[in-house]
Formats: C-alpha cells, sequence, structure tokens
C-alpha cells in the first residue's frame, strides 16, 4: 500500500476507483495525472506477506482480513481549484481505453455544487509569453497585450492549469508558426489545438477517443473563431482516423498511451517536424526514453513542472 497524499479538507471531493488488482499500477498512472499531488492506494492483495515483512507478525485485523483481495481501490482529492467532472471524466476515457473495468464511487456531493465551487477559483491565467486563458464565464479581464484564449472546460480535460497541460502550451509557443500544421492526440477540451491556431498554425486536427470530449473541443474552436476549415476534430483511439503528415504533433496523455502512440506516430510526422509529448510523471521517464529511442525518436527538449514532464523530440 502506499500513502501519499497530503491532508484533505473538508471541501475536497473524493473519488474512489475500484479495479482488479492486476490494472492498479496503470490505473494508478492514470489516476496521478488528474492529481499530482498524490493519490492513496488500498491493495490487500499481497497482505499477508507485506505484514510479516514489515512487523514479522501474522496479527492482521479481522477487517482487513475479509478486504476484497481480488481489487485494489484508487482514492483520488480533488480540491476546490481544480474540477471533479473533469477529473472523473478523464480517468473513465483513460480507463476506457486500456480496456480496464472499474467501479467510480464520488463522495457525496451535488454535480452543481462542484461545478459552482470549482469556477469560483478558475481565473484568466496568463501562461508563457503570449497566451492568456480565460474561462469563458469571466468578463472582467486585461488581456495585457496577450492573445486571448478562450476556454469553458466542461467534462473534458484541459483548463490550462494542470502543470503538464501549461507546459505544452508554452512549448507549443516556441514551435508553432503560421507554417505549422497541428496534429494534437488525446485533445480533450481542445486547448492545444486552438492555442496552436491562435499562435498561428494554418491548421489543426484533433483526435479523442471520449465523444463529449470532441465535442467541447467543437465548441470551444467556435468560441475561438476556428471553423471546420481550420479546426477538424474526430472520435478515435490514438491515430486510428489520422492520415496525412504535420510538421507538429503534440500528445497531452499518459504514459503508457505514449508508448502505444510512439509506434505509429513517426508516420504523421514530416521529416523536419517536432513532436511534443506531454503526460509524462517523473518515474515513468527511463522506460518512455527507451520507448522514444526505439522508436526513432530524439530528444530535443526536456521541460518539467512539479513532477511532470515534457519532452520535444524529432525523428533520429
Amino acid at each position: 500500500m502506499e500513502n501519499n497524499t497530503e491532508n484533505t479538507a473538508q471541501s475536497w471531493t473524493e473519488i474512489a476507483i475500484t479495479v482488479d488488482t492486476k490494472d492498479i499500477d496503470t490505473a494508478g498512472d492514470i489516476a496521478n495525472m488528474v492529481v499530482p499531488y498524490g493519490i492513496y492506494i488500498e491493495d490487500y492483495s499481497d497482505l499477508e506477506n507485506e505484514v510479516m515483512e514489515i512487523a514479522h507478525i501474522d496479527l492482521i485485523e479481522e477487517s482487513l482480513l475479509e478486504a476484497d483481495r481480488t481489487k485494489g481501490i484508487i482514492h483520488v482529492y480533488v480540491n476546490p481549484h481544480e474540477n471533479p467532472l473533469e477529473a472523473v471524466s478523464f480517468i473513465k476515457e483513460r480507463l476506457d481505453a486500456e480496456n480496464i473495468s472499474y467501479d467510480i464511487k464520488i463522495a457525496d456531493c451535488a454535480e452543481e455544487d462542484w461545478v459552482n465551487n470549482w469556477k469560483q477559483y478558475f481565473h484568466p491565467m496568463p501562461v508563457g509569453e503570449r497566451l492568456l486563458i480565460r474561462p469563458t464565464w469571466e468578463d472582467e479581464y486585461d488581456p495585457q497585450g496577450r492573445i486571448v484564449l478562450h476556454i469553458e472546460p466542461g467534462l473534458a480535460f484541459g483548463t490550462g492549469s494542470h502543470p503538464t497541460t501549461k507546459l505544452c502550451l508554452e512549448t507549443l509557443e516556441k514551435y508553432v508558426d503560421e507554417n505549422s500544421t497541428l496534429l494534437d492526440v488525446g485533445c480533450g477540451s481542445g486547448i492545444l489545438s486552438i492555442a496552436g491556431l491562435l499562435l498561428g498554425a494554418k491548421t489543426a486536427f484533433g483526435v479523442d477517443i471520449d465523444s463529449l470530449a470532441v465535442k467541447t473541443a467543437q465548441q470551444n474552436a467556435l468560441e475561438n473563431g476556428f471553423d471546420e476549415s481550420r479546426f477538424t476534430v474526430v472520435q478515435g483511439n490514438l491515430s486510428d482516423k489520422v492520415d496525412g503528415t504535420y510538421n507538429v504533433v503534440v500528445a497531452n496523455i499518459v504514459a503508457d498511451i505514449i508508448m502505444e502512440l510512439n509506434k505509429d506516430v513517426g508516420r504523421f510526422l514530416t521529416d523536419d517536424g517536432v513532436y511534443i509529448t506531454g503526460g509524462i510523471i517523473e518515474s515513468r521517464e527511463d522506460e518512455v526514453l527507451m520507448s522514444f529511442a526505439q522508436n526513432g525518436f530524439q530528444v530535443i527538449e526536456r521541460f518539467e513542472e512539479k513532477g511532470w514532464l515534457v519532452f520535444v523530440l524529432k525523428k533520429a
């Protein structure tokens, strides 16, 4: 068992995800993507051996002995500064993509209370040198000479506040210009695609496994003045609905899915293009780097914030 959560205040929302013990590591990585400040995992599959190793005794509390050994429970705590609905939607979408069966329970709290509590903390936010992320319900804001990206994340992942999204936005600023064509794999709310277009890209193509994310991304693109002539978004799994080549490919997902994408993504990247990957927890860095090398990619830049990594790659 591991316990690395911070003290949780009353106003936090608890999400409990029950999965088969064989899936606990992958599900834990997915949960950790939405809550970088820690998760708590209950896994009693090897209870007797663990207790003997630690305490050298065989006295175990009766309630623990009665716990289901075939299941593990991941406890996720979402603070009021973030959107619990976004977290639940993201976790469900990624577990479905991994074919992991699950049960999700949420601490007793009305949905509308979540939404309203969270919205009061999401204010216009400068990112990088040129962008200002503005939630659509905020009318009082000063662009400060920045390009304004209007966003209503709904239930789709991507407000710009998560360290990995922020790093990807800052990285796009460095690599996107008026000659860019952008492919956004796992586009969520569409925030990276829209940022790319606002930064001058000619076109963006987004793909997400979740139909709700596709709808949200389309609405957000229109909110920012981009119709289908500039931004196309489709429902699909990784690159199965993608064709053509792009000179900027961005994928802000989780380590396991990035490693799966690495096998195929080179087909869609121009020879001089850049491949930007986010959503990678520091503890997975070595295996992700090995996957890049095995699939013909060379790291040209590495960025880090709060234990999250973003890489910029080129074809080796």
